[in-house]
This record gives C-alpha cells, structure tokens and sequence, in this order.
C-alpha cells in the first residue's frame, strides 16, 4: 500500500449544486388529497406502492387515491431496498408489512404482496389492472430516485382510458413550505421564520378491492434472506464481509495479522449469519412477543418494532417518561428509555429510528403527539423556555431535525445548477450527501477535514474526472449538508461510514484521499479493512496515524456529566464567534 503525503488544499466557502429538475407532483397529490380536483372519480384504478411508508395513519398518497373507486395497495420485495437493511431491520419490516396487512384487510382490503424489480412488477401490474395513477412516496436517496425514475419510463409504453399512467409523487408536508427553492441555507435561520407545522391525517375509507388477483404471501425472515441471497447477483461475499467487523473489533485485537484480516472476516461473517439463522429461523417467536403485550419485538429486543398502534403506543410511555405506570408494556419502554438515554434526547432516536425508517409512523404524528401531550401537561399552553419533560423535547428535536435534513437532501436533488450533481446516501437511517464525476478509469474516493464538506475538494473533482478518473466526495455524518443526529461521534464510527460506502456505493477498492482529520479516518479505513484500499493518500493529516499505537483505551460510552456538557457548550459558542479568524488563518488567500 503506498502513503502520499500531499500540500495544504485550500479551502472554499461553500456553495450549492445541484442536478437536472426532475418532474414530481407532490402539489397534485395534495391538492387530490384535499378535493380540490372535483369529486371522487367514477373509473380508475389506484395503485399505491409502499416503501418507506409502512402506515395508513398520516397517509397523503393513500388519501388521494382514494378518490378513486378501486385502491390497490403493494409492496415490492426488491433487493435494491431491502440489501441496504441490516436483518434486525429486516425482522422488522416484515413485522410492519404484517401489521400494514391487517390494517387493510379490516377494512376489506389487502397489501399485494410481489418479488422482484419495482420496474417489472409495477409494469406489469399497471397492465394487468389497467390502472391510471400509481402513488409513491417521494425519495431523498439517489439510488431509490433512480428507481423510481425506472419505474415511470417502464409506464411510457402502457395506454389506459386513452393515456397513460400517471406516476404520483407525494411527501408529507411536516412544514408548510410551498417552495423548497426558497428553503434557507442552515437550519437556524430556518428556525427563525416561524413556519407553521400542518396536522397529521387520520387513516382514509379505502375502497374495497375486489380485483381477482393473488395476494402473495409475506415471507418469513429465512425466506427473505434465501430471496436476498439469490437475487444478489452473486456479489463476492468476502467484499462485503468487511462490514462484519468494527474498527475497535480489530483494533483491539494484539499482534494482528493484517493480511489474515479479509479471511478472517469471511469466517466471522459466517459465524455471525450462521448464530443469527438459528435466532431469526422465523417471526414465531416475535408474534409471541408481541401477543405478551412487548413493544420491543425484535431479536434484540432494544428498538421498537410493529405496526403504527404498536409504535404509537411506545411513544405515548416514552413521553410519559416521568409519570409512573403499572403497565408491563410501558414500564419496559421506560426500563429502554434509562438504559440507552447516556446522552440527552439520544434515546429516542435509538428506540424509534428504525419505525421513522420504515414509515410505520410519520415524523408529523410524532411532532403531533409530543406536542399535544405537552399542552396536556401545562393547562393547553406551550412554554417559551422549554419543555416539561426531556423525552418531549428529545421526540421534537428529532423529528423536527429529521424533517429539515430530509427537506435540504430533496432541496439538493432537484434543483438545478452547478458543475455536478449532489446525491444522497442513506447510512444506518441517516442522510449522506456525497457527489460522483467520471465514467471510467481507477476510483478516487475524497474525504474532507474537520468543519468542512464535499465542496472542499471542489477545484480537484474535474480535474481528476478529466483525467481518466471515477471520483466520489463524501461529507460526512454531522458535516456541512449531511445529516447530524444524536449519536456518539468517534474516529471509528467514520471510518465504518467510510468503509459501508466504498462496499455499498463505490462497490471496489479505492484510491483513499483523507485531508486533515479525513486523513486519520482514511487511515484507519486502510488499517482496519485493507482490501478495500489501493492506495492512502494524506493531505495535510491530522490524528494519529503511526501503526499499532492507540493512546486511548478502548471504554463504554458512559453518560455526559454536567462539567462536560457546559465545557462542550462554551467550546461551540468560542467557534461559533471566532471561525471567521480561525479559518482565515489556518486557509489563507491571496489575490495574486
């Protein structure tokens, strides 16, 4: 492996790119939703394709398909979604799609159930019930648009009632924002403008569904994986084993053998799927769970799982955190709350994360009960200096954090302008914005310093691509545009995010440039997992890059005490006031 070390790069202000407009209706699907397009119409079939929106609570495309007299709900088993779950979330989703069942089968209805290509199925679907509107969430991820961007071009050939199907894009309107173009550029100053939140919507009447088509049936967890297994093109298993094991797993690990390390993971990825095959043989023993009264009905029972009820219900004990219960099912929910709170309002991303990810509730309706549990608490008033309980404010900040990320990553999708295109990467629920140049030639991954983003490398992409290069520039989880949570930020949960992307979204091993602190997550990366490096360059590295050598130990994440949570905050005020001379400093300018 061979280490560059390379000049100071210097630093740009930021500024926005963004692709070619693609053509959504999200407006028409509200204004279908609310009536304003006449009256329920007499003919036509409503196809409503489920992905990450696993409810019929708070649905805006389901509403308005039901205008029409025949609704048919399906959800698509297509690898492109589901290889990017992880089998708890696996497990989970498949409980939601049992859960999403049972909702429309009450009201006479039922969730068509297919495999394959979305393309495919929807094609031949649309087909074969001549239906004229098919509804689908919006999508901030790149490569969950360009799947929908294939479905609509598999619809230009088909002709129903003498046009052809309409593909209609909805999102739910969590703000009420008319144009994104004139969304600010941080999130502050979008705080300041006072936007309204809208109301949630109850679930609709759905038309009962009297197509004479088969159903399908859910799978069970082992035949997902059989399915996935199958369909995955037979990717090279010891490539994505590198995800099976963690930077500190292998840094912990005396006198290793890095070139043992790609072998190693092959047996301990075996090992692993082999313990979890045995755990997750079927969802019997979740259905026995969930008849026991437990939210948490996953294998290792530390997230909230189920259907909208069953989440809905987690909520409304979480937010009642501080109130005493003699329900089993919410003294769990706050036994959980405890146990994962070891930083404030982190825990109710650990424990609904993965609901907000697959949509078995929606931001809105948890914005909406937090909020009305808030006004129960203080006589139907909201005070100016806080909220009352902080699993309240941890469910509002999330949420409404979650909302602004999700708006600034479609923002960045489908606008126009610039020199590339910025694309959206979903890493472990999370937002990643990141850019891609080049057509052919070696892969040159690009990775930012410290208080910078993609933008940084901004006068190098074309020039690299020019030069007979495929070239990506990623920022990072907590940089610039890309998502920031409540999580525990350390070296080694970058340098993890920098090795999914190179398995999951580059797809072969990389050229590795790291600048600055960027350089000691690139090194870690080549470190830890060397397969996935051709060569590291560092570019002004920062960090500690001497091999072998750890001057931390390795420790559980214990809860912030007050000293350090006021020393972080005065850390952040002292940055905040001073970047401008910081930057000047450190990023000189010249005219000449």
């Amino acid at each position: 492996m061979a280490f560059v070390l390379g000049p100071r790069v210097q630093f740009f202000p930021s500024f926005r790119v963004y692709p070619r407009r693609r053509v959504v209706r999200s407006s028409k699907a509200v204004a279908m939703a609310e009536g304003r397009e006449g009256a329920k119409k007499e003919n036509g079939v409503a196809l409503v394709w489920f992905k990450h929106d696993l409810r019929t609570d708070d649905h805006l495309g389901l509403l308005a398909a039901c205008q029409y007299p025949t609704v048919l709900p399906l959800y698509v088993f297509d690898h492109r979604i589901l290889s990017r779950f992880s089998d708890e979330m696996l497990e989970l989703a498949l409980l939601a799609l049992e859960d999403l069942r049972k909702s429309l089968k009450d009201q006479g209805s039922d969730l068509l159930i297919s495999f394959g290509s979305a393309e495919n199925v929807i094609a031949k679907i649309v087909k074969e019930v001549k239906a004229t509107h098919i509804f689908v969430e919006e999508e901030a991820e790149y490569n969950l648009r360009v799947m929908v961007d294939a479905v609509e071009q598999s619809l230009l050939s088909e002709a129903v009632l003498g046009g052809r199907p309409q593909l209609v894009c909805w999102r739910t309107p969590f703000y009420d924002i008319k144009d994104l173009e004139q969304l600010p550029v941080s999130y502050s100053d979008f705080l300041k403008l006072n936007i309204p939140f809208t109301t949630p919507l109850t679930s609709p009447n759905i038309p009962r569904m009297n197509l004479g088509l088969d159903r399908g049936v859910l799978p069970t967890f082992d035949d997902l994986k059989k399915y996935l297994t199958e369909s995955s093109c037979k990717l090279d298993e010891s490539w994505n084993s590198n995800k099976a094991r963690s930077a500190q797993t292998v840094l912990m690990k005396k006198d290793i053998d890095w070139v043992d390390v790609a072998s190693d993971s092959v047996e301990r990825f075996s090992q692993s799927n082999s313990s979890k095959s045995r755990l997750l043989s079927s969802t019997s023993k979740n259905k026995k769970k969930r008849l026991e009264g437990s939210v948490f009905v996953s294998t290792d029972g530390n997230i909230v799982g189920g259907g909208t009820d069953v989440v809905l219900n987690a909520l409304a004990a979480y937010l009642r955190y501080l109130e005493g219960t003699a329900r089993d099912d919410w003294q769990e929910v706050h036994e959980k709350t405890r146990n994962t709170d070891s930083r404030k309002g982190a825990s109710f991303g650990a424990l609904f994360g993965a609901a907000l990810q697959l949509g078995t509730v929606s931001r809105r309706r948890v914005y909406y009960e937090a909020i009305k549990y808030e006004k129960e608490r203080n006589a139907g008033f909201l005070s100016p200096f806080g909220y009352s309980v902080h699993t309240v404010a941890a469910a509002v900040e999330g949420v409404s954090s979650m909302e602004w990320y999700s708006l600034v990553s479609l923002r960045s999708q489908t606008l126009r302008g610039g020199k590339w295109s910025v694309r959206v990467w979903r890493w472990k629920g999370h937002l990643i914005q990141y850019t891609a140049l080049g057509h052919e030639g070696p892969a040159v991954l690009l990775v930012h310093g410290f208080g910078a983003f993609l933008e940084h490398f901004r006068d190098n992409l074309s020039s690299l691509a020019n030069g007979g290069n495929r070239v990506w520039a990623i920022t990072l989880l907590g940089f610039g545009k890309s998502e920031k949570p409540n999580v525990m930020y350390t070296e080694y949960m970058w340098a993890e995010l920098l090795r999914d992307f190179i398995v999951d979204v580059v797809d072969e091993p990389v050229h590795l440039v790291g600048n600055s602190i960027g350089g000691y997550f690139a090194s870690i990366v080549s470190g830890c997992w060397p397969t996935l490096v051709k060569t590291l360059v560092l570019i002004n590295t920062a960090g500690s890059i001497i091999p072998g050598y750890s001057p931390v130990q390795f420790t559980e994440v214990g809860r912030t005490t007050g000293a350090v949570s006021l020393a972080t905050r005065l850390l952040l005020l002292f940055l905040r006031l001073g970047a401008r001379s910081i930057l000047k400093s450190y990023y000189p300018t010249f005219s000449s």
